[in-house]
């Protein structure tokens, strides 16, 4: 039950993240949410961290893969809440959902190993016409939406370098302390950004932003990847991975009914191509899943069998 209720909260931390990175900016600059929840979550990872008395560089190496999951928060961070400006939350849930793909193409280049087999091939084809249907609807929509597409992109294309990098340096940390270390990396860039960029202390803050950077801080930064790795580390990874599929499809839902999104039919169709594509790439063994269970009620491969015993029981 608690694997469950970890796993579920998951999907809703993730789908709901960039509904909040919108409402994080409402009184505050981009760079200004940015380096405000990073600072929050670091705080609260470090109290935290003194509280367990848990040591964040115990093993030798460790700052090499704190740096490399860093650029997940810099320069991805700033890029993905500047793109967050320009295209409904949703839709930068359903974008991101390229994500494996991308990830697939980065391990082909930078760990050798080539993951797409033809039916993967297809669907990362099947993901492409969905995007482009995407483009095209949103391009007439508002032409400063091609900015956010492309910057969400290029969100996935840093995320994936970042989760590749962890994994080619392959030195060991938990789950919080990878967190905690990465946000600790890119602190200081994020701070020189928002130096040079804005540089401007605002003298109030909505309860809007505060709110949303609150939850984004304590939510998004450390307790959704600590449910995360703890759902990984108790399921398999095929269930894991519809997190993916399910976040897309409930972020455009909560887009839509809780910020009045406005979403057109060509928008949904790009959004079903991508996700269909993604289901597609996950490569889940329905067949296997759908004959296991049917042999747990009872069935088996040759049904006389079932009945010859039925039989043999009643003589």
């Amino acid at each position: 039950m608690a694997v469950l209720l970890a796993y579920f909260s998951v999907v809703l931390i993730w789908a709901t993240t960039p509904l909040t990175i919108q409402w994080s900016s409402d009184s505050l600059s981009f760079i200004a949410a940015v380096l405000l929840r990073m600072s929050i979550a670091l705080a609260l990872g470090l109290a935290i961290n003194a509280a367990w008395q848990r040591k964040l560089f115990a093993q030798k190496g460790v700052w090499r893969v704190y740096a490399a999951g860093a650029i997940g928060a810099f320069p991805n961070m700033p890029v993905v809440y500047w793109s967050a400006q320009f295209i409904p939350s949703g839709l930068v849930a359903v974008v991101f959902a390229m994500s494996p793909f991308i990830m697939g193409l980065i391990s082909w280049l930078l760990l050798k190993h080539n993951p797409f087999t033809a039916r993967r091939v297809v669907a990362l084809l099947l993901a492409l016409l969905g995007l482009l249907i995407i483009f095209y609807h949103q391009l007439q929509f508002d032409l400063r939406a091609a900015y956010g597409i492309a910057g969400i992109l290029l969100s996935c294309f840093l995320f994936g370098v970042s989760s590749v990098l962890v994994k080619k340096i392959n030195v060991k940390t938990d789950a919080f302390n990878q967190a905690l270390g990465s946000v600790l990396f890119s602190l200081p860039c994020l701070f020189l950004m928002w130096w040079y960029m804005d540089g401007h202390i605002p003298s109030t803050i909505s309860v809007k932003s505060l709110a949303a950077i609150g939850y984004l801080a304590v939510f998004g930064s450390l307790v959704g990847a600590a449910l995360f790795f703890y759902v990984l580390g108790h399921m398999s990874p095929t269930a894991v991975s519809l997190i993916t599929f399910m976040t897309p499809v409930l972020a455009l839902i909560l887009g839509s009914w809780v910020a009045n999104e406005s979403l057109g039919m060509q928008l949904w169709c790009g959004a079903g191509l991508v996700v269909t594509a993604l289901l597609l790439y996950l490569d889940l063994p329905t067949e296997n899943w759908f004959f296991a269970r049917l042999r747990n009620s009872g069935w088996q491969d040759d049904p006389l069998q079932k009945i010859k015993e039925d039989i043999a029981r009643l003589k």
